[in-house]
């Protein structure tokens, strides 16, 4: 999982690994691990997700299925051209 701006600082990191089957398992996991912090989670539902380059918008995240070795960008809001 990649985080991006506000989701890298609230994680402490630009990326780490997840062992999940779907999206929703490993969104679960990563706010699991930064249970400590709740701004991590607060950040995460303003954020929008691509799943290997292609974007998840409005699916429903138990459905996206997560491919061994892909990745997850976690994309909060931001503003700039």
């Amino acid at each position: 999982m990649r985080y991006w701006a506000a989701a890298k600082a609230a994680a402490g990191t630009a990326e780490e690994p997840y062992a999940a089957a779907t999206l929703a398992e490993a969104l679960d996991a990563a706010r699991s691990a930064h249970a400590a912090n709740p701004e991590f989670a607060r950040v995460l539902l303003r954020c929008s997700f691509l799943v290997d380059g292609d974007p998840v918008g409005t699916r429903d995240h138990q459905t996206v299925a997560l491919a061994e070795g892909g990745t997850v960008e976690v994309l909060p809001p931001f503003a700039g051209g």
